[in-house]
């Protein structure tokens, strides 16, 4: 591998560009693109994607002279920034993170606070004057490092700092009866905890925790590229239909802390409502807190907009920032951002996630804003786009006192839309029951990566925690999935395999409707029907019928059919299947049936002129739809396999219908059964009979 391997960016310069995203994945391209633009990004550099190529094509084997490269950008990280990994005075503290060139939101690995150990946290310390961050940010690296790269089961980490929470700080907090929190978690207790927490290291993999900053560094780079190929990455990939790509970059990037007291926070947000499409700045905010926090949903988030309040200036700055790059990228835009001690950091941005109905609002009013034009505006609504506008709500016609009388809890509406179901509380239920035929609703009480397959098979998605960022909410926005996230209210038993608000218990297998677009929770299942299109779609068709060269026809077979053709813009039907008509109700489909049972030509004459008004009545509601567009007919040539009945059971309610002896309906449709009704005996092979 001739080519570089290694892109540096720093201090107002990037050797990338945001358009090398398939060599330096989303993640490194947007870090170059936003440095160069003049934002306030953290400095490092970026392992392009190349090396993930080379080290799976290569027995797991990384490219010559990889480990130069990467070691001569440290030095030169260290040099700007005037810290060392490792220095016991003042250490140069790195994340190391994923990106792929298409977004794979919570699949792949991220590892922060490297570079800390028994010496250098002593002296991040010293630097700060605030020891308990530091003892909370190796506490982090400790399980990060842990679980991401040596494989050690993260929940034994959790078990250990449960315990504390649980043990120590039940006394102080009894006073106020509040929850127990993170920071909670006072200086002794961490200390407490670091060593029990590195047992928990040694224990599951037989070696000492990392006290050397580059074993830690290699470590890191091997785990991220190893997520690549793990199986929640391999499953989101097939879902989601992501082929062609080389594999994750790896970007280590100097840390910047949201956890360093009160004037700190980190959070998500994007340009536009992600929901409504509406020209708002949106998003969630924690104060006191690292990334991971807001996108794992161990903690509910205030609203963006509390920012203003609490800290105007790092608003204001915020503000600056996503004109600048709705500006530059003439899309929305998806950031996240670290606040330091009142200094704002930009660590990401990226196209943001969108609801459908916010797609089309978005393209046409950034066409009135006179970012984009008309034609890119319709180039940027997809298939999946025009799908989700006829997601299901809840119908307006329920009454509102049965819908009070059933509302179970009330969470943050994080992706909008209906959905009705069976509760199932874990991801590998929720792929086999709807693997049965069975509508089911997610329950969790927060979802990861691992997750997916199930979030992908159920009708909606439920969390007791997280916010509108979290994993649970943008995953299933990219799916239009209906999800309510943050019901705080819901205590759920994975054991027992209940959830509950109170007295109330909701057991699995229970049907619930969940309404993404108020974040209501139903204790039954409601009806649903299909929305009606926002006035942007309607404006974006015209701009459409505009553009287009090709005229496009309707495939209908009856009346009503024929009329919602005409709503979404058909100009004319190209197919109308007369046999189709006999699907419609009851009457017509035994009549169609003792039509093809009949054995002689008499009968066969009666059932069709039963049928004859049917037809005659349908034609005319089809061309009054059509008010003198064109009509394609295709007589009657019907499968006839297809309009019969195959099990026995319903051969024998047929033969009852009709008033004939069972063994002749049976040998009736025994000689009509074809293989393969595309190449059955109709048309012109029953024109040769």
């Amino acid at each position: 591998m001739a080519r570089k391997l290694v892109y540096f960016f720093g201090e107002g310069k990037a050797e990338g560009k945001g358009v090398m995203k398939d060599l330096l994945g989303g993640k490194g391209a947007g870090l170059a693109e936003m440095t160069n633009i003049g934002l306030p990004v953290p400095a490092g550099f970026t392992i392009t994607t190349e090396v993930c190529d080379f080290y799976y094509k290569n027995n797991k084997k990384y490219p010559p002279n990889f480990d130069k490269e990467v070691g001569k950008n440290i030095a030169r990280l260290e040099k700007l920034t005037g810290k060392r990994l490792g220095d016991p005075e003042d250490p140069l503290l790195v994340s190391v993170r994923s990106g792929a060139a298409r977004s794979m939101p919570g699949m792949m690995e991220t590892i922060l606070n490297l570079g800390l150990n028994d010496r250098s946290v002593e002296g991040l310390a010293k630097k700060t004057g605030n020891r308990r961050f530091a003892l909370d940010a190796y506490r982090r690296f400790i399980v990060m490092y842990g679980s991401t790269a040596m494989g050690v089961q993260r929940k034994k980490f959790d078990e250990e700092f449960d315990d504390i929470k649980e043990r120590r700080t039940r006394v102080r907090l009894d006073k106020r009866k509040g929850a127990v929190l993170d920071t909670d978690v006072n200086e002794q207790e961490l200390e407490e905890l670091i060593p029990r927490l590195k047992n928990v290291y040694k224990e599951h993999t037989g070696k000492d925790f990392p006290q050397d900053p580059k074993e830690q560094l290699w470590g890191s780079i091997g785990a991220v590229i190893g997520s690549w190929m793990a199986e929640k990455a391999v499953t989101y990939r097939r879902v989601e239909k992501i082929t062609g790509l080389l594999g994750t970059a790896v970007s280590i990037v100097q840390m910047v802390f949201g956890n360093m007291g009160d004037n700190s926070g980190t959070g998500v947000c994007f340009t536009r409502d992600p929901n409504s499409g509406e020209n708002i700045f949106y998003g969630d905010l924690l104060m006191n807190a690292q990334g991971e926090d807001v996108v794992a949903g161990i903690r509910t988030p205030m609203h963006l907009i509390d920012l203003e309040r609490i800290m105007p200036k790092a608003y204001k700055q915020l503000t600056q920032v996503r004109a600048r790059l709705e500006r530059h990228y003439k899309e929305m835009q998806d950031i996240e951002f670290t606040i330091e001690d009142g200094k704002l950091y930009i660590l990401q941005c990226r196209t943001g996630k969108r609801s459908p109905m916010a797609a089309f609002r978005i393209a046409v009013d950034m066409v009135k804003e006179r970012l984009i034009t008309k034609r890119d505006a319709l180039l940027r609504i997809t298939d999946k786009d025009m799908e989700g506008l006829f997601y299901p709500i809840i119908d307006p016609k329920i009454p509102a006192d049965e819908l009070k009388s059933n509302l179970f809890a009330t969470g943050i509406d994080a992706v909008p839309g209906a959905a009705s179901g069976q509760v199932v509380f874990s991801a590998k239920d929720a792929e086999e029951w709807t693997a049965q035929g069975k509508k089911v609703i997610l329950v969790r009480k927060e979802t990861s990566p691992e997750d997916v397959g199930g979030m992908h098979a159920a009708r909606g998605i439920l969390t007791a925690t997280g916010g509108k960022t979290s994993h649970a909410a943008v995953v299933a926005r990219g799916w239009g999935k209906c999800c309510i996230v943050g019901c705080e209210d819901l205590s759920i038993d994975y054991d027992a395999k209940t959830v509950s608000v109170g007295n109330t218990v909701i057991r699995e297998g229970d049907e619930i409707t969940i309404n993404g677009s108020t974040g209501e929770v139903f204790k039954k299942s409601l009806n649903l029907i299909k929305p009606e299109f926002p006035d942007a779609y309607n404006a974006l068709m015209k701009w459409a019928d505009e553009e287009r060269v090709l005229r496009v026809r309707t495939n209908v077979d009856t009346p009503y059919d024929a009329e919602n053709a005409i709503k979404l813009g058909a100009e004319g039907i190209g197919l109308c299947r007369t046999e189709h008509m006999f699907f419609d109700t009851d009457v017509r489909r035994i009549a169609i049936q003792r039509m093809i049972i009949a054995e002689d030509e008499d009968t066969r004459k009666k059932s069709l002129d039963e049928l004859l008004p049917f037809q005659k009545k349908d034609f005319i509601g089809i061309f009054r739809a059509m008010d003198g567009k064109p009509v394609t007919i295709r007589l009657i040539d019907p499968p006839l396999h297809e309009f019969v009945p195959h099990t026995e059971e319903e051969q024998k309610q047929l033969a009852q219908k009709l008033n004939l002896p069972f063994h002749q309906v049976k040998r009736r449709i025994d000689r009509l059964h074809e293989a393969n009704p595309m190449l059955g005996h109709r048309g012109s092979r029953l024109c040769i009979s």
